[in-house]
């Protein structure tokens, strides 16, 4: 049976009784009759003025958490005032109870325009004038708790963010470790390319989300050789065609690893370095290219294209598409200097490091050639940078 009888309700209101009260009215005597009626309520926060052109710097020095003010003073009206206020981010929500005895409607209007919370109509009416403000100083404290519990939160997905980025990177890196860890144990080289990357981009006018981006996915370059037999990837000498034309298929190798639509493709064989082998491992670079776009994942779309391009060649005769000049990613082409770079300046187990003026030397030879010149001369800038991190991340074999 539904009951007739008005519910009972109570409204719990938090009302700041140390709230500063701010007013502001050319009439010194009702300034001290508003305060004296806000005394007796329990209120003893005051800061006020007589004279409106003070109101702003007022304002500033005692930040108030409502402002009473009045609408027709000298030099400056109560409505100008207000629409100062609401020009200012730092006042564009402060309450304000409006006290006038205007009865001009459209004065009225204009200041509910202006973002007045509510009117008090002189001589103003002690119960009302307590009443009205501790309306208005609930909703505040209610919009204050709503704005503290808006902020907390905020600060919570800003940490989860940078706890999922920092996991975001540390996978990237085990990723690409994967794929260098029988060559370089300490993952230092998919660090260092990472760098020289993210130098030269920035050489090149990228912006800083933008370095940062292809500093991370340029670790992934190599992570195709992850599938290539350990027999071709360890010979210390020079490969054959046959095992040359199998390494070369960790670009497409790379693109499946990154790639969820990939795995519709057959695995070849590790065992051995057959021409089946290398006809199967064709199959990644030919299907590669045309599953670039399968990732939502910026991050690994841009991996994909570096994988799949950065052993292309200025001039034409890289691999595995023979891309010449600008139909080279430009990604691609930046990661080609950073990769040769460290590949000539480390110590591997078939080789020792070339010197710096060696190093620069063949770069130079493929200026052109190997290398789009602009990118090289990036590269050139920023040569002590590049050296810096060469340094600090330094192999040491024993």
């Amino acid at each position: 049976m539904i009951s007739l009888e008005p519910a009972t309700m109570t409204i719990e209101r938090k009302i700041n009784r140390n709230a500063c009260v701010t007013i502001i009215d050319d009439e010194r005597i009702n300034i001290e009759v508003v305060k004296a009626y806000l005394a007796e309520a329990g209120f003893g926060n005051f800061e006020s003025t007589t004279d409106a052109r003070d109101a702003i710097s007022l304002m500033d020095r005692c930040e108030p958490d409502i402002l009473l003010l009045d609408i027709n003073m000298p030099h400056v009206s109560g409505l100008e005032i207000l629409a100062t206020m609401r020009q200012l981010d730092r006042y564009r929500l402060l309450p304000v109870l409006v006290l006038t005895a205007a009865e001009d409607p459209e004065i009225k209007l204009e200041a509910l325009r202006l973002g007045a919370s509510d009117f008090l109509a002189k001589p103003v009416d002690p119960s009302e004038l307590t009443l009205r403000l501790e309306n208005v100083l609930a909703v505040k404290a209610y919009q204050d708790h709503l704005a503290k519990h808006s902020e907390m939160l905020e600060e919570r997905v800003r940490e989860r963010t940078r706890e999922l980025e920092e996991s975001r990177r540390e996978a990237i890196h085990c990723l690409a470790r994967a794929g260098e860890y029988r060559d370089d144990d300490t993952g230092n080289h998919v660090t260092r390319v990472g760098r020289y990357t993210g130098m030269i981009a920035e050489e090149l006018g990228f912006s800083r989300d933008q370095v940062e981006l292809i500093e991370q996915a340029a670790k992934l370059h190599d992570v195709g050789k992850i599938g290539i037999p350990d027999a071709i990837l360890h010979k210390a000498g020079k490969l054959d065609a046959e095992e040359y034309e199998i390494i070369q298929q960790h670009c497409g190798i790379g693109l499946e690893i990154m790639n969820p639509t990939s795995g519709q493709i057959e695995k070849p064989g590790r065992e051995t370095g057959s021409q089946e082998d290398a006809e199967q491992f064709k199959q990644h670079a030919s299907l590669g290219p045309t599953i670039l776009g399968s990732t939502h994942s910026p991050l690994l779309r841009l991996a994909s294209v570096i994988a799949g391009s950065h052993h292309e060649k200025w001039d034409g005769s890289g691999y595995p598409r023979g891309l010449k000049g600008e139909s080279i990613p430009l990604e691609g082409r930046i990661v080609a200097i950073a990769d040769v770079f460290d590949a000539l300046s480390s110590p591997r187990s078939y080789k020792e490091a070339f010197c710096l003026n060696d190093c620069i030397n063949t770069l130079e030879q493929g200026r052109g050639k190997h290398f789009d010149p602009r990118v090289l001369d990036a590269f050139m800038r920023r040569q002590p940078e590049i050296i810096a991190v060469q340094n600090q991340f330094m192999e040491l074999h024993g």
